[in-house]
């Protein structure tokens, strides 16, 4: 097991070397590393939980899923169980607070979850490991109505919990981010923090010019392996080596019209010219605020290492992309 994964299980889940897995229903086994003795989850029940998937491979483990990640805990609506030891059957094992290690079939995972069987796996498992957050729990004889209302009511409340915590810790993340990596920032008054690696030509882009550009755009929490927390890069190496790699992507520099950027990001490629090169970190005001975008949550900073290829003036026939959430 690689050492990130394994001082994350310690620390989050209070892993125990001498607990084994027991025998569960089908072909599932577990090991349970915390039980806070609350209810148990039920059919019907929502759940808020961290999830961590991995495979063996020739390689060692490998991370197929991993929550931690996203800063994001997904929610989950207990359902009927699809197979004897599936993930429904190992959730109804825990509490809220509770946390355990499965081992489930990929086989029947591939059957009745349409989860195709990984290529690499070297054996017949997924070990899937759970921390429940939180539990909403539906009473017996509660109409489906009311239980809506309850779960749009604990939707509210979680999500501005995740708003209100990401705006407290916004500026301590950059800072620690900027420490960690030993960078000796410079700070616009708009609060955009920038590096100038190289300052390229004295070429400026104008709001309407369309920019060619190659880009890998980061969060500042690293994944819990210990690599770069990509979301977004024009590089097919980088793509790959953040697990975020796509066939149908067109890996190569990229033209965007400036005027359609984020504000931190198009501030930051007016400092340079065409050959330059530089490091942007940008608060959320300057780029997807308080309501975030896809993959990018409430209030989170992003981090951007730009080279800016050339700049295409309007009506020279050159289309545009946005810039991917």
């Amino acid at each position: 097991m690689k050492k990130g994964l394994v001082i994350l299980f310690a620390a989050v889940l209070g892993l125990s070397a001498c607990n084994k897995f027991e025998k569960g229903e089908g072909d599932m086994t577990y090991k349970i590393y915390k039980n806070e003795g609350k209810p148990k989850i039920e059919e019907g029940d929502l759940v808020k939980f961290n999830v961590i998937q991995m495979i063996d491979t020739k390689d060692g483990d490998s991370t197929l899923v991993n929550t931690y990640d996203n800063e994001r805990p997904p929610f989950f609506t207990v359902t009927k169980s699809k197979f004897k030891g599936d993930l429904v059957a190992a959730l109804k094992l825990l509490g809220e607070g509770d946390s355990a290690s499965f081992k489930l079939n990929l086989d029947s995972l591939a059957k009745y979850n349409d989860q195709p069987k990984p290529l690499a796996a070297q054996n017949n498992y997924a070990t899937i490991t759970v921390k429940i957050e939180k539990v909403l729990h539906k009473v017996a004889n509660e109409t489906d109505s009311v239980f809506e209302d309850k779960k749009r009511a604990f939707y509210k409340a979680e999500y501005e919990g995740l708003v209100k915590r990401n705006k407290e810790n916004e500026s301590a993340k950059i800072a620690t981010y900027i420490a960690d990596n030993d960078l000796k920032m410079n700070t616009t008054p708009s609060g955009l923090s920038y590096l100038i690696e190289r300052p390229g030509n004295a070429e400026r882009a104008a709001p309407s010019d369309t920019i060619l550009v190659d880009y890998t755009g980061e969060f500042t929490n690293k994944k819990a392996d210990g690599k770069l927390n990509v979301f977004d890069t024009s590089n097919a190496r980088i793509a790959k080596d953040a697990g975020i790699y796509s066939p149908s992507a067109q890996y190569a520099a990229r033209p965007l019209v400036l005027n359609q950027l984020p504000v931190g990001f198009a501030e930051g490629i007016k400092l340079i010219g065409v050959g330059g090169r530089i490091k942007l970190i940008i608060p959320s005001k300057l780029g997807y605020g308080e309501n975030g975008g896809g993959s990018i949550n409430p209030f989170t900073p992003l981090v951007f290492d730009v080279e800016l290829k050339s700049i295409i003036k309007p009506n020279n026939g050159i289309s545009s992309v946005p810039l991917s959430r």
